[in-house]
């Protein structure tokens, strides 16, 4: 009987042709490598969290680079440590982007894990430094005046009791938690309310310019923090426009005139009182801001599309490297988008 014929081929170079259609493709990953330079992002994070050094020898850590670059693909993608583990070793694509390609010994999820918590706040916060200072040298200053506004960051909820939560804040652990549970229990995060829905988890507050739509600023807290807490900590004092937008909630006579003995000209929606309904002229005013301020919900909506906001760490500090990479991540994909897109810093 005769065999059946079949498409498939075999050839001994089939993953170098795999990669060449893959760049026909277009690799986002490329592209990313191509307008980022990680070798500086890598110099910062070593400066802030310098690797230690064992004098006894030992096994030699990774490249800083080599494990910022994964830092940077767990973000975009939303993965976990086990997750990065196996696409590194699953997808071509990851390993090329980290230099991984003829390594054997591909950085497993308790390096990963390690990595980032090393690093911290501050490797967090040199990393988004770190991609602002690129776009500033590519001339994408902050330019035709700032936006604000938080979002919540929501975390998994915790089953804490009434009885319980008197303990936790008095700043002490209940006794009958055991040590497995406690490490399970996020006893940082907060509940709030907003339209009419209960909310557990983070707040981010950040400042846009309006040009480029780029993060300037950001400031991160539990979710019962007022938005306008934040407002004063992501001014942007660079920005080259006077204006300053954001919405009803930041609304305070006092925060207007403090505005304008910084020399920048509030564009703040009004809000109603009782009995004190927005006239016509202030209605137009809030369209027209809100028309503006709009920009920014395109940010959140970008970082969510990386996969979603929802953390799944436990404590304030490491909600607080999340939340920073997030905006990092979207820095970076927002300068490579600015270069891919020929728009011209001016």
């Amino acid at each position: 009987m005769k065999k059946p014929r079949s498409a498939l081929k075999t050839d001994l170079f089939a993953a170098d042709q795999h990669r060449e259609k893959i760049d026909r493709l277009g690799d986002p990953l490329a592209e990313i490598n191509l307008h980022i330079d990680f070798s500086a992002l890598a110099a910062a994070v070593d400066q802030v969290a310098p690797r230690p050094v064992s004098s006894q020898g030992g096994r030699p850590p990774f490249p800083t680079e080599t494990m910022v670059r994964i830092l940077v693909l767990k973000r975009l993608y939303n993965l976990s440590d086990e997750q990065m583990e196996y696409q590194l070793l699953d997808r071509m694509s990851y390993q090329r982007f980290c230099g991984l390609t003829q390594v054997s010994n591909i950085p497993d999820r308790t390096t990963i894990w390690t990595f980032e918590n090393r690093i911290g706040e501050a490797g967090a916060r040199a990393l988004f430094d770190g991609v602002a200072d690129q776009l500033m040298r590519r001339g994408y200053i902050a330019r035709g005046g700032q936006i604000i506004d938080a979002t919540l960051v929501p975390a998994p909820k915790q089953r804490i009791r009434s009885h319980e939560k008197g303990i936790i804040e008095q700043q002490a652990t209940p006794a009958d938690w055991k040590p497995a549970q406690r490490r399970q229990k996020d006893v940082d995060a907060t509940w709030t309310k907003k339209h009419g829905k209960s909310h557990f988890g983070y707040k981010l507050s950040i400042n846009v310019d309006k040009r480029y739509k780029v993060i300037r600023a950001i400031e991160t807290s539990t979710a019962s923090v007022h938005d306008s807490r934040h407002f004063e900590q992501v001014l942007d004092p660079y920005n080259t426009s006077q204006n300053v937008y954001a919405d009803r909630g930041y609304a305070s006579q006092a925060r207007e005139a403090d505005l304008r003995q910084r020399g920048n000209r509030p564009e703040i929606q009004r809000k109603g009182a009782r009995n004190r309904p927005l006239s016509d002229c202030q209605k137009r005013r809030n369209h027209r801001i809100a028309k503006i301020r709009a920009r920014v919900e395109h940010v959140f909506g970008a970082i969510d599309q990386m996969g979603g906001m929802l953390i799944r760490t436990i404590g304030q500090a490491r909600a607080n490297v999340k939340m920073t990479l997030m905006a990092t991540c979207y820095n970076l994909k927002r300068l490579v988008y600015l270069r891919r897109a020929g728009i011209e810093a001016f």
